[in-house]
């Protein structure tokens, strides 16, 4: 598209407003042989971004392969355009984006990652929002909108919140209620989510069922707010009555919140109103006594879990995983890696097998109680039972900064190693941690290789300044001189009395050695 075809385009979109003045039609000829001068900041982004456009679809179009613009610097783009200060221009951000990106078909990844992009846009966000809906080339849909939610949600932002979700009624589902239950939550506004639970139906379209129930109350239970959730399910008792799964959930929500009486006292009515307390009740039963026990009393951890696993038998209740997930994540907690271990050895006989989280808790505490070597074989035990994806950056990352912390810095190079081979590349936050600990062992040099390493390796490591632990300091030998000191009066008086008997006794004649007695 020419210069001057652009312009009159941008023109005849705002007929009634002018915002520059108009060309005359005796310059239009002029416009396909010269460049207009115009000091229009968006115009000239405008014909900036056309100018990008048509060379790219020029280029594609000579090689018979439409290949379009990466979305990252579309993204990068729109971001920049959001970050602006809103003050700086007279027009919203909604025309301006329908004035430089009305060629551009948006998608739900381009959405997500102009937003990741620009954090600090704040309200700008929602003329983003008005864009997309009048663009004609694109439709909301729920994981779209869940986008927006978050977005806004991380700002704590919940009257934009609002209107999203009322700009678009009906089209939010099952992810943004999620998205904006989760938000609202974790923000420390339970009541709030429980009112929105109640007019969501009315007032954004969002279908109100046991299911988004579940979702509200599962919500409130994983966040320690299991009261709000109990008083809401006992007034929806007519119209949803509760299950075992959302009972269990709640008896978890109280253990969450470390009331383990009011966790017994809804088992005790569950069980007399007809429900079975299944597993993750029991489990998060153990978890809260577990934890208890910790904080006060940690000798009385073994006869506390005995109970409530007796009491699991007695109801005929399985354990499965998770039961000795807790057990054994509970007893690492206190350093009493060699129960944790003979647990490991015994759930078979439950007919259990341990996953990732039982072989990552058990890694990091051997490795804490300095027995290196039995953490490296249960790596191998891990890797060998089928888990070895789940060693990824961040479980090696865990592992090295255990090993750094007890100063076993040469086997924390071999887990490093390790995990190169394993195929995790390494982070600036890895090199970080072993470059800090060599200097810290005054080991320049291997700092110096990880270094060169890091760089080669496309991680953007940085030159800093890093301590040397005094205890690995080379000190320098001072060689003492030797000065006189001056002698004290008796040590004076003493050297005079040695050296006047030496004299006295050189006159004295020498007695003669006596001959041997001939036998």
């Amino acid at each position: 598209m020419s210069l001057g075809n652009l312009f009159l385009r941008c023109l005849s979109k705002h007929k009634t407003t002018y915002l520059f003045p108009p060309i005359p039609t005796s310059l239009s000829s002029h416009l396909h042989q010269h460049h207009y001068q115009y000091h229009h900041p968006h115009f000239t982004q405008c014909l900036t971004l056309s100018k990008t456009f048509s060379s790219s679809s020029s280029a594609s179009s000579s090689t018979s392969s439409s290949t379009p613009q990466e979305p990252d610097s579309i993204s990068l783009t729109l971001s920049s355009e959001l970050l602006k200060d809103p003050n700086s221009d007279p027009l919203p951000i909604s025309q301006r984006l329908h004035l430089c990106f009305s060629h551009i078909n948006p998608t739900p990844s381009l959405v997500l990652s102009t937003l990741n992009l620009s954090p600090d846009a704040g309200r700008t966000v929602l003329g983003f929002n008005h864009w997309l809906i009048s663009n004609p080339s694109f439709t909301h849909s729920d994981e779209t909108l869940s986008y927006f939610v978050d977005y806004f949600g991380r700002r704590k932002d919940f009257k934009a919140t609002q209107q999203v979700l009322a700009d678009v009624v009906g089209v939010a589902g099952p992810k943004t209620l999620e998205s904006a239950v989760d938000r609202l939550v974790r923000a420390g506004r339970p009541t709030d989510a429980v009112s929105f639970f109640e007019r969501m139906e009315r007032e954004y379209g969002l279908k109100r069922d046991r299911e988004s129930l579940r979702v509200v109350v599962e919500k409130l239970c994983a966040n320690g707010y299991a009261s709000h959730a109990e008083r809401m399910l006992k007034k929806l008792a007519n119209e949803f009555f509760p299950d075992e799964g959302i009972c269990d959930l709640l008896v978890k929500g109280w253990c969450v919140d470390g009331k383990l009486d009011d966790a017994k006292r809804l088992a005790e009515e569950m069980y007399r109103g007809g429900f079975e307390i299944g597993t993750v009740a029991y489990n998060a039963i153990l978890d809260c006594v577990c934890k208890l026990c910790r904080e006060k009393e940690p000798f009385r951890l073994h006869s506390e879990a005995e109970n409530v696993l007796v009491q699991m038998d007695v109801r005929g209740v399985p354990r499965n995983v998770d039961t000795f997930n807790v057990l054994i994540t509970n007893l690492c907690k206190i350093r009493k890696t060699q129960d944790a271990m003979n647990l490991f050895y015994r759930m078979g006989e439950w007919g259990c097998y341990p996953d990732e989280t039982t072989f990552l808790v058990l890694i990091r505490s051997l490795y804490q109680a300095a027995r290196v070597g039995e953490g490296d074989e249960m790596i191998d035990r891990m890797r060998s039972a089928g888990h070895g994806s789940k060693l990824d950056k961040k479980a090696y990352y865990g592992f090295l900064k255990i090993l750094c912390g007890i100063e076993r810095v040469d086997h924390a190079l071999s887990v490093f190693k390790k995990m190169k081979e394993d195929g995790c590349e390494p982070g600036i936050k890895t090199y970080d941690l072993l470059m800090e600990k060599l200097c810290a062992h005054n080991r320049l040099d291997r700092a110096n290789v990880l270094f060169n390493e890091g760089r080669k390796r496309g991680v953007p490591v940085e030159l800093k300044a890093y301590v040397v632990d005094p205890r690995y300091v080379k000190k320098k030998v001072k060689v003492v001189k030797s000065e006189k000191k001056r002698e004290t009066l008796p040590e004076k008086m003493a050297r005079k009395r040695s050296r006047l008997k030496q004299i006295r006794l050189s006159f004295v004649k020498k007695p003669k050695r006596m001959m041997r007695r001939a036998y």
